[in-house]
C-alpha cells in the first residue's frame, strides 16, 4: 500500500472527528472541547486528503473519503450518541 492510500485512510478516520466534536460541543460544558476537536478534525483531516490527492485521482480520493466519514460518523452516532439505526 502506497503512502498516498494510508494518508486517504488516516484523512477518512479524521474526517469522523468533526462531527462528533460539533455533537460533543452541544454537551452542557463541552462546548470548547467539541469545537477545538471539529477544527483539528477538519484541518487534519484536509491536510492529509491533499497529501492523498497528489497520487490518487480527485473522484477516487474524494469518494472514498466522504464513505469513511460518512460510514463512521453512523457508526459513532449509533454506538456512542444513542442514535437509532
Amino acid at each position: 500500500m502506497s503512502m498516498a492510500w494510508i494518508y486517504l485512510l488516516l484523512a477518512g478516520l479524521f474526517e469522523i472527528g468533526w462531527p462528533a466534536g460539533l455533537k460533543i460541543s452541544q454537551s452542557a460544558g463541552k462546548f470548547g472541547y467539541g469545537i477545538a476537536l471539529a477544527v483539528l478534525s477538519m484541518t487534519v483531516s484536509g491536510a492529509l486528503l491533499w497529501l492523498a490527492q497528489r497520487d490518487i485521482p480527485i473522484g477516487t480520493a474524494y469518494a472514498v473519503w466522504t464513505g469513511i466519514g460518512a460510514a463512521g460518523t453512523f457508526l459513532i452516532g449509533v454506538m456512542f450518541f444513542g442514535d437509532t439505526l
